[in-house]
């Protein structure tokens, strides 16, 4: 197991941009891939990105391929995720999620096994 926590979420307007963090605890973090999921307020919770353990095999909703980009630290223990050109559609809250041992977990939640609390970012028109 893992302990996720995110940061780096805030208010910005659009056309703007926000780097988002997960820190992990735990010396295994190199061993575990890592997603990104969004949830806006009265929707399902949506895939937005992952990387493997490796750091080399990243993923993107296709929606978002050329705006945000994931990337990851394991000297650090951090997984980013840099949004540009925000819109307000990317209004929600963030959620990291960690899946031990996985090179390209499946872009759904039930195939993460260790969840953060979610980081707010609000995109104003």
């Amino acid at each position: 197991q893992v302990l996720l926590v995110e940061s780096g979420g805030g208010l910005v307007q659009a056309g703007g941009s926000l780097r988002l963090s997960c820190a992990a605890s735990g010396r295994t973090f190199s061993s575990y891939a890592v997603g990104w999921f969004r949830q806006a307020r009265g929707k399902e919770r949506e895939f937005v990105a992952s990387i493997g353990w490796d750091g080399l095999n990243t993923n993107y909703a296709d929606s978002l391929k050329g705006r945000f980009t994931i990337s990851r630290d394991n000297a650090k223990n951090t997984v980013n995720l840099q949004m540009n050109n925000l819109k307000p559609e990317d209004t929600a809250v963030y959620y990291c999620a960690a899946r031990y041992g996985s090179i390209r977990p499946k872009p759904s939640t039930s195939d993460y096994d260790d969840w953060g609390q979610g980081t707010q970012v609000t995109v104003s028109s």
